[in-house]
């Protein structure tokens, strides 16, 4: 699988994917040719050949900048979905709407619903993923440093019966989750995309700003809180020079189908970002992290 929008400059980052009603379905980040941010979105019967299907309208006033990064989530037969405001800097924050055909959403007549606190950081909220855990809903984000400087990322939840507004969330803790600290993540850890197995909560992040480069790195905690990586080392590492994703591997995103494989999507670019694609690999899960499908790695950067 390699996709994008070549409707939007071959345009097509950030990805999230949800299976709904015998469909798989792909919510994506694109940018116009006026340079705004939107949110693409595409299906697949068999997720290797995906059909741009439509936009999600921005008809509220604090998406007029644009939006973009979505995150999904299938709960009471409704696709959720969680998206930031986009071009606001340190304003940013997590918008909601919910659709049941996967095309037409409804946003929450409170959105923005969530940013964190400007204690820890600067109040910020990027990037959002979503989960099922002990019985709540964790919403992970990326926030920044006071000094806007350090991307990091933190958590909230909220009851899963709730209508997801401003009060239904709830620090998971007054402090970052994760942070930058090794070599190869730079100044930057975002990104997070969450898989639930065997009680664990499983975080894959993108580490490093873009092409920078940006490569996926993946954490695990028995809690939702407190995350040890699993390696010192990218579990999805960017690619050889002349391939699809030389200046990048980013941005995951954790989707487990049906039948319980869990697969990671993930943005490349092979242009320091002037053109982005979007691909998956397997993953395996355990006491160990795996990755067990590489066929997209060889082919060459279009």
């Amino acid at each position: 699988m390699l996709f994008t929008n070549t409707d939007c400059l071959c345009f097509a980052k950030d990805p999230a994917v949800v299976r709904y009603h015998s469909r798989y379905w792909l919510y994506y980040s694109l940018r116009h040719e006026d340079g705004r941010f939107g949110i693409g979105i595409a299906e697949s019967a068999d997720m290797e050949h995906w059909t741009p299907c439509g936009e999600i309208e921005q008809d509220a006033l604090c998406e007029t900048n644009g939006i973009a990064a979505p995150g999904a989530i299938v709960l009471n037969d409704q696709i959720h979905l969680f998206y930031q405001t986009y071009g606001n800097w340190e304003k940013d924050a997590i918008c909601h709407a919910w659709s049941q055909d996967g095309i037409h959403f409804t946003k929450n007549p409170e959105n923005p619903v969530f940013h964190p606190a400007a204690t820890w950081c600067c109040g910020r909220a990027i990037d959002a993923d979503v989960c099922v855990f002990g019985g709540k809903i964790h919403l992970y984000f990326a926030t920044r440093d006071h000094a806007m400087r350090i991307q990091k990322i933190g958590g909230a939840w909220a009851k899963i019966d709730s209508d997801f507004g401003r009060n239904a969330w709830h620090p998971l803790a007054e402090q970052s989750l994760l942070m930058p600290e090794l070599a190869w993540e730079g100044d930057c850890v975002e990104a997070p995309a969450t898989v639930v197995e065997d009680g664990k909560i499983y975080l894959f992040y993108g580490g490093s700003y873009n092409c920078t480069p940006q490569q996926i790195g993946c954490a695990v905690s028995e809690d939702g809180i407190f995350f040890r990586r699993v390696s010192n080392e990218p579990l999805i590492p960017c690619g050889a020079p002349g391939t699809w994703n030389s200046s990048e591997s980013g941005h995951p995103y954790a989707f487990r189908d049906d039948d319980g494989r869990v697969f990671l999507f993930y943005q490349g670019s092979s242009d320091n970002g002037k053109t982005w694609y979007i691909s998956r690999k397997e993953v395996q899960l355990g006491s160990s992290v795996r990755i067990l499908t590489s066929e997209v790695d060889a082919r060459e950067s279009k």
